[in-house]
């Protein structure tokens, strides 16, 4: 479940790399397979300094491949979407992230297989206020150009032919000074839907700063593992975020009883308890 990432129609295959945060360079991760055209490393960046860091890019395709590298504002809303804010509408901290961020180059070309950095790095203000500072960078496939051809027939108009673009946009962050967030859960629950059983599960969060971990269902002892997922964020723009985690039969079947709920960093960023609640199911 990546809510970060945010793009229809997309042919991108994303290596999620177990950091959860990136400070300056940092052990890049590919998944086990691959399908589509770019490979994006890692999905989320994390500064809290002067130094820098990658994102490194690779072609999985077959062809030569040209990418426009841009940044976009967003705001999360209570429901994970992301929205995305147009310059006129950012508030003061959304244009200072943009001022902030510095990154080259702009626009790459890929031979196949062959894989290329993106540095980026933040140049915060001596007076800027203590917070977290976002951006989210987007990677947009640049079409190759192709002749315009005409199929017009008697009583019939030109037709158009449309060739979407592609991409992808991870988020950039900026942590300034001292800033901390806490979290707490709300009652779990096991609801069904037309598309099956789902966990609802609701997590507030406090502070300046943003969260993003796993979140887990043990055994009350703790001893067992019953069911996990990652990638769970929410931003400082909300206070809290409602989670439909999606369940098998199985699943659902075995979250019974007392059990214990946990929402924990990322495992490669030490898996500190961010939140738990020890509640009852039926």
């Amino acid at each position: 479940m990546l809510s970060d990432i945010s793009y229809n129609m997309r042919r991108i295959i994303l290596a999620i790399a177990g950091a959860g945060a990136v400070v300056a360079a940092a052990a890049i991760t590919t998944p086990a397979s691959a399908q589509g055209d770019l490979l994006v490393a890692p999905t989320r960046v994390i500064l809290d300094g002067n130094r820098g860091t990658e994102v490194i890019l690779s072609n999985i395709g077959q062809e030569e491949a040209t990418y426009r590298i841009g940044l976009e504002l967003r705001r999360m809303t209570p429901d994970g979407n992301l929205e995305d804010v147009e310059l006129a509408d950012a508030n003061d901290k959304e244009k200072a992230a943009l001022d902030m961020i510095r990154y080259a180059p702009r626009r790459i070309t890929l031979p196949p297989g062959q894989p290329q950095a993106v540095r980026v790095a933040a140049r915060p203000g001596a007076d800027l206020p203590d917070g977290e500072y976002r951006v989210h960078m987007s990677f947009r496939a640049i079409p190759k150009p192709r002749e315009a051809t005409e199929t017009a027939t008697e009583g019939e108009g030109l037709s158009v032919r449309i060739t979407p673009i592609y991409g992808v946009t991870i988020p950039i962050m900026v942590r300034n000074g001292r800033i901390e967030a806490q979290a707490a859960m709300e009652q779990p629950r096991i609801v069904q839907t037309s598309n099956g059983p789902r966990l609802a599960v609701r997590i507030n969060r406090q502070g300046e700063s943003s969260t993003y971990g796993e979140l887990r269902v043990l055994s009350q002892d703790g001893g067992q593992l019953l069911y996990s997922v990652a990638g769970l964020a929410i931003y400082p723009e909300i206070d809290g975020r409602d989670f439909m985690l999606p369940l098998s039969p199985e699943q659902a079947a075995s979250l019974k009883g007392r059990l214990r709920f946990e929402y924990r960093e990322m495992p490669a960023a030490g898996s500190a308890l961010i939140a738990a609640i020890d509640t009852d199911l039926g």
